[in-house]
């Protein structure tokens, strides 16, 4: 499935670190960024949760909140959390549903060996649940910025 600009992405339900589960409908009345990652503790995935980590005042005063998806357990999350002073929730999707719901699930080469799994992407929803941007494909390097001027522009 594919995101389509200004328009309401799939409803979920997913379990949240900190206890609990978050919906779509939660999230309405403020601006979301929701990221995709492939797992836990691995390097890419760590680098861009401290990115996020390290930008979260700049996104909560543009007024916006940061998910952050995979597939791992809510004990993996936690424990991720705790290991790198995270400030944000993360979410489990352990079969993967709304990860392929929002194009974040699909083939993917690494070394030259092709896999299926978690494509690294970010979808940034507005204060109706309409998706407002999406960045399919993201590299870490310089993702967290480009995420934050769209921000901006889309805020102000």
């Amino acid at each position: 499935m594919s995101l389509t600009i200004g328009k309401k992405p799939k409803a979920f339900k997913l379990e949240a670190s900190g206890g609990g589960t978050i919906s779509l409908a939660d999230l309405a009345g403020k601006w979301t960024i929701l990221y995709f990652y492939p797992r836990d503790n691995t390097p890419g995935c760590t680098t861009e949760a401290h990115n996020f980590r390290d930008a979260q005042a700049e996104i909560e005063a543009l007024g916006a909140e940061v998910y952050g998806i995979s597939r791992d357990s809510i004990a993996s999350h936690e424990k991720f959390i705790e290991k790198h002073g995270l400030n944000f929730r993360l979410l489990s999707d352990p079969d993967a549903k709304m990860i392929e719901a929002y194009g974040a699930f699909g083939e993917k080469v690494l070394y030259g060996k092709r896999s299926m799994g978690i494509i690294r992407s970010t979808v940034i929803l507005d204060p109706d649940n309409k998706v407002a941007a999406h960045f399919p494909k993201v590299r870490v390097k310089g993702h967290v910025d480009a995420v934050i001027e769209k921000l901006r522009e889309l805020v102000e």
